[in-house]
């Protein structure tokens, strides 16, 4: 059973991590995948590892904080297919530190990424989803279910030592969602989001192993130190990290059918914690 052939799924940072595994579980279920990501490489990777499975893809690598972008990305999509049935804000990353020692460059960068960026390309997607909707109930139908999903974290629900930023971006991105839920469940769009714990990315990987990500001309190291990430295991029930296909389980659960009515949630995927 396909939960979503022929739906349109715009995923942001999917070209890596799980974003990536998110677009390849969609495409498997039936749907015409948007993969975008800042980097061009991988964004291409992901599709043409979709295409190669038989599914349909489409790449367009965008970076979601500049406004054009999200324009083009956006433009293409509607030109390509037509409509946008479901979005996924899945892109960002992490600028650790602690609050007393944070600049306001790390600051705006990881609002930006997290809370910025879905509210504009939410915005965006208006006129394809909310307006859509409008006219199917003008028509005198009963409107298709469309579907927004925001992928918080832990460090949104929770705190987090060192992510004063990255915490406030993602308990702010559960306000937008809770916030418009209710301004357009009447257009039967489902807006929900999941938080995520300890996901086995490039987000969490030994930071001695010197990944870096490239914003603005600055060099910005990612992961975390060794020792905090077997502190993070122990605190888990199950006793290991997600992967990055078991993180997308939940990102189809509320891009399908079976949550329909489903909406202004916030879905823990933690191993138990």
């Amino acid at each position: 059973m396909k939960l979503l052939d022929n739906q349109v799924a715009i995923i942001t940072g999917s070209g890596r991590g799980i974003g990536a595994a998110a677009a390849r579980l969609f495409a498997q279920h039936g749907a015409r995948v948007v993969v975008t990501d800042i980097d061009e490489a991988p964004t291409k990777a992901t599709a043409e590892a979709i295409r190669h499975a038989g599914g349909e893809a489409l790449a367009i690598p965008a970076d979601v904080t500049k406004p054009a972008d999200i324009e083009e990305l956006i433009g293409q999509t509607v030109s390509t297919y037509g409509g946008i049935d479901i979005l996924v804000n899945n892109a960002g990353y992490t600028w650790d530190g602690m609050a007393h020692k944070m600049s306001d460059e790390q600051w705006d960068a990881i609002l930006a990424i997290h809370l910025t960026a879905p509210f504009r390309l939410i915005r965006a997607c208006a006129p394809y989803m909310r307006e859509a909707a409008k006219q199917e109930k003008a028509n005198g139908q009963t409107p298709k279910a469309r579907k927004i999903i925001n992928v918080s974290s832990t460090s949104g629900t929770r705190g987090n030592i060192g992510q004063a930023n990255y915490a406030a971006g993602k308990a702010g991105i559960i306000g937008l969602t809770k916030t418009l839920s209710k301004e357009w469940g009447q257009f039967n769009i489902q807006v929900n989001a999941v938080a995520f714990g300890y996901i086995e990315t490039r987000l969490t990987q030994p930071k001695e192993q010197g990944e870096t990500t490239e914003r603005e001309g600055k060099t910005i190291p990612l992961g975390i130190p060794d020792h905090l990430r077997q502190m993070a295991t122990m605190l888990i029930p199950m006793g290991r990290p997600g992967t990055p296909e078991e993180a997308a389980g939940a990102l189809l659960f509320f891009a399908s059918p079976l949550s329909n009515y489903v909406s202004g949630q916030v879905l823990e995927v933690s191993g138990g914690m």
